[in-house]
This record gives C-alpha cells, structure tokens and sequence, in this order.
C-alpha cells in the first residue's frame, strides 16, 4: 500500500526492460532465429547501461 505512488528509477525500469527482451528472446528462439538474435542484442545493450549505472554508483 505504501509503495502504491512510488516511481520506479532508472535502474529498476532497466532491469524490467532487461527481463522482457530475454524473455522475447527466449520465445522467438523456438520460431525465429535471426528475431530472437536481435532481441539477445537489445537485452546486451540494456545490460551494458545496467553495468555503467552500477559503476556510476
């Protein structure tokens, strides 16, 4: 109840955005190659930016 209004940080909506295209990817990787290789490159990318925040710190 009391985190109803919180607003999430950059690192948390990152981490959501990190889930849903690994999870995207794994999904295409049963029908569509080259779409799910594009999503695992989207997620690394998101990962790096999760990287630089941690540093960042």
């Amino acid at each position: 109840m009391f985190g109803l209004f919180k607003k999430k940080t950059d690192f948390e909506k990152l981490q959501d955005q990190y889930k849903k295209l690994q999870k995207e990817a794994f999904d295409l990787s049963k029908t569509n190659r080259q779409q799910s290789d594009a999503k695992l490159k989207e997620a690394d990318d998101v990962g790096k930016k999760i990287d630089e925040l941690k540093a960042n710190s």
